[in-house]
């Protein structure tokens, strides 16, 4: 008997959810039917696929092998069926993002709104979360980064570079006094990054005719794994944060924060749209990430001149 394409589409399912039950959710079966289909998969194949505990699921390294190679193939035919399905300049079919909850929170689905709004039969999926999480092994077709790539696997294209902002509330340097330079940094009160291993270090670009960049250790009083969290921790008056600058641009128009040595910059950081290789024809990938390309540029939405145009913008693209 050959194999089934619902057999391994429950495989990849589980392979990605991590669990029978959310693979089960994803597909909309129930859990007895994504067993089966796994059982009936590894009977063909001969072969046990997935290391099972009481707690978790997850692929074994057979399993590993034959997941990539079967994703690869299945997404080709996903491709292949939405390009005889869609008519000339249409989208359709289920485009799955992760992408890191601040800037999801903040930016990311105003950025979307015109193409979905373009496209009604495109289904868009988005995960928030701001732990970096594994594309492949999670089914994700595209992935939104903030910072440094690390993944050769996949293709990583980028959208923007942010700057990154020292900042603090005027009543933490009323009390605490603003530092007149970088080697002042380790005496105050600062706020940390939790997800980033460096995230008690911070980096300043060279001063002019210096070759090498500067870094600093902070000590951080308080630590988060939320942009938004950390940001209400230094409107809080509870030290220092180095973050990039969307993060905090509407509370520094709005007075809450101030930069803090404003003549020395720190290290800008990227935002890149990765996708994997097998997804690289994507008619849906590639739009999307046009469309965020025509968005943030040449003028990202936090460098609103004013406090309120962002919302103004905001509003004028809803219509």
């Amino acid at each position: 008997m050959p194999m089934k394409l619902d057999d391994i589409a429950a495989f990849a399912a589980v392979v990605e959810t991590g669990s029978v039950s959310a693979a089960a959710r994803r597909l909309g079966v129930a859990k007895s039917v994504v067993s089966k289909r796994v059982a009936e998969l590894e009977r063909e194949l001969g072969a046990t696929l997935l290391k099972r505990t009481p707690r978790s699921v997850a692929a074994n390294d057979r399993g590993r092998t034959f997941y990539e190679r079967a994703r690869a193939i299945m997404a080709a035919l996903d491709e292949a069926a939405t390009a005889v399905r869609e008519e000339p300049g249409e989208l359709r079919g289920l485009l799955r993002i992760a992408a890191p909850m601040t800037f999801g929170t903040m930016y990311l689905g105003g950025l979307l709104w015109p193409l979905l709004r373009q496209h009604p039969a495109l289904e868009v999926a988005i995960d928030l979360d701001d732990r970096i999480v594994d594309l492949l092994g999670s089914g994700y077709d595209l992935g939104i980064r903030i910072g440094a790539l690390g993944d050769s696997s996949l293709i990583g294209r980028k959208l923007i570079d942010i700057p990154r902002v020292l900042c603090a509330s005027p009543a933490y340097l009323a009390r605490a006094g603003a530092p007149a330079s970088i080697e002042e940094l380790p005496r105050h009160d600062c706020i940390g990054y939790a997800h980033l291993a460096a995230g008690q270090v911070w980096q300043f670009q060279p001063l002019r005719g210096a070759s090498e960049q500067r870094a600093v250790r902070v000590k951080s009083r308080f630590v988060a794994n939320n942009g938004e969290l950390m940001r209400g921790a230094a409107i809080a008056g509870l030290g220092l944060l180095l973050v990039p600058e969307f993060i905090v641009a509407d509370a520094l128009r709005a007075g809450e924060l101030a930069r803090v040595l404003p003549g020395c910059r720190p290290v800008p950081t990227a935002l890149h749209a990765l996708y994997p290789r097998d997804r690289q024809g994507s008619p849906r990938i590639r739009a999307v990430v046009e469309q965020l390309l025509s968005a943030l540029r040449p003028r990202p939405p936090w460098e609103a001149a004013e406090a309120g145009e962002r919302h103004v913008r905001a509003r004028e693209t809803s219509r």
